[in-house]
């Protein structure tokens, strides 16, 4: 089996990078229920002949590179989803919220992993478990944080659009910072990833977006 766990089950983290054997603190009932999953496939791997992957999916972002597939989901509330739509006047404009983390801007830091480089893990995963391999949990992300600034930054340098963007107070629940440590994905399942890269991410999903109401209209 492979399971889609998530980030979240570690919580309220600091700005280091979080390892797959950081404490678990799941501070939303999302996170709680992948936990809990991920507890219920060890309990029943240990008891049965069951082999399992969970990967635990940091913030998956952009496009088929081919333009096949990607996030049609009407009012998403997805960052990236959401700057793309802004740039592409399909929203009015966009908040960001909270300015005063102690980060370098002062904005909320995500690890942001192509879609792409997360089917390939899934991918990596299924050989892992088809050769024998043993069951076990992956963190799924690059090992590098961006701002909500930075990612906003990089859809106004791709689009060649500034658009307008509103200050809002921190929400409850928001980590300051929620970046993968991903050696164990690279040294166990061999997953090479091969979109690490803002932009390119950035980009896809401009792409996507752009053919989005052409897609609808045809059908």
């Amino acid at each position: 089996m492979i399971f889609s766990s998530t980030a979240a089950v570690y919580g309220m983290v600091g700005s280091d990078p979080v390892g797959e054997d950081t404490p678990l603190a799941p501070v939303s009932p999302y996170g709680r229920s992948k936990l809990m999953s991920e507890w219920m496939l060890a309990d029943t791997a240990f008891a049965f002949p069951l082999s399992y992957v969970a990967l635990r999916y940091f913030n998956v972002a952009g496009a088929d590179p081919q333009g096949r597939t990607g996030q049609s989901t009407a009012g998403a509330t997805h960052l990236l989803k959401v700057a793309c739509e802004t740039a592409l006047g399909k929203r009015p404009g966009l908040q960001v919220f909270g300015t005063d983390y102690p980060t370098p801007d002062g904005t909320c830091l995500r690890d942001y992993i192509h879609v792409s480089d997360l089917v390939a893990a899934h991918l990596d995963a299924l050989r892992h478990l088809r050769g024998g391999g043993e069951s076990g949990v992956f963190n799924c992300g690059y090992g590098r944080g961006y701002s909500v600034l930075e990612l906003l930054e990089a859809v106004k340098r791709v689009s060649g659009v500034d658009f307008p963007v509103a200050y809002a107070p921190r929400r409850a629940g928001d980590p300051m910072a929620v970046v993968a440590k991903a050696d164990l994905i690279r040294a166990t399942l061999g997953w090479t990833p091969k979109l690490d890269d803002l932009d390119a991410i950035v980009r896809t999903a401009l792409d996507w977006e752009r053919g989005l109401d052409a897609r609808r209209a045809g059908g």
